[in-house]
């Protein structure tokens, strides 16, 4: 039987990531284990806003927020080095505070745009226009230069989305935007994005950041000796 890379991490070097998901998310668990390195073990919380809704709005990123807390706590017996909301918008659009020492998927991908110097990017979202527009700006607030944006108009369906309709949002960027690009985001950890990454990535030869892959990386043990 082939040796299980996981198995062969010690106790002592493995890392616990507590993952607050909203209720309808699917892409997440598919798509975390592929990306996560070994030794990182994700624990999972569904988040049911109070609303019981999943189209995204108000009342469903303010209710994931006000569940947060809930749901560190149904993992407090477990030994968490840090806590994610598996939700991008949620992290730009207000609402309750966290529970100390929570991020959101939005936090988790500034950090690492910011860690790998990726200052000018075209972002892609399944977001409605103006959720869209709202996320550009919060990436300009956090330095990062949006120089084109494009999304599906949806609130709502994200596990539908097909590899193909990434592929052709991706085609309506404009080209010199691209060009100038250091990335290309694809922001939201409700569609599944591995598919249409590795052909973005070789169509376009810039790096590709995907939600689902800003927590995983930043998931990823610190290097030794590397600043906290």
């Amino acid at each position: 039987m082939p040796a299980d890379p996981a198995a062969a991490v010690g106790a002592a070097e493995r890392r616990h990531v507590g993952v607050l998901l909203p209720w309808a998310n699917v892409a997440v668990e598919e798509e975390l284990p592929q990306l996560g390195e070994p030794g990182v073990v994700f624990h999972y919380a569904r988040l049911v806003p109070a609303s019981r809704t999943t189209a995204v709005d108000d009342s469903f990123w303010h209710g994931l927020r006000a569940a947060a807390t809930g749901a560190v706590d149904s993992m407090r017996h477990l030994p968490l080095d840090a806590v994610v909301l598996a939700c991008t918008s949620a992290g730009f659009t207000g609402g309750p505070a966290l529970p100390p020492g929570v991020i959101t998927a939005f936090d988790a991908l500034t950090t690492v745009l910011h860690r790998r110097r990726l200052a000018r990017i075209a972002l892609a979202t399944p977001y409605p226009q103006p959720v869209t527009r709202a996320e550009a700006e919060a990436l300009g607030t956090h330095g990062i230069q949006v120089l084109a944006h494009a999304s599906l108009g949806l609130d709502d369906g994200y596990p539908a989305i097909t590899p193909r309709q990434i592929l052709d949002l991706c085609a309506g960027l404009p080209q010199t935007a691209l060009a100038r690009a250091d990335a290309l985001v694809l922001s939201c950890t409700g569609w599944r994005t591995l598919t249409a990454a590795t052909a973005l990535q070789e169509r376009l030869r810039i790096p590709l950041i995907s939600s689902n892959l800003a927590m995983a990386t930043h998931a990823r043990p610190p290097a030794p000796g590397a600043a906290p």
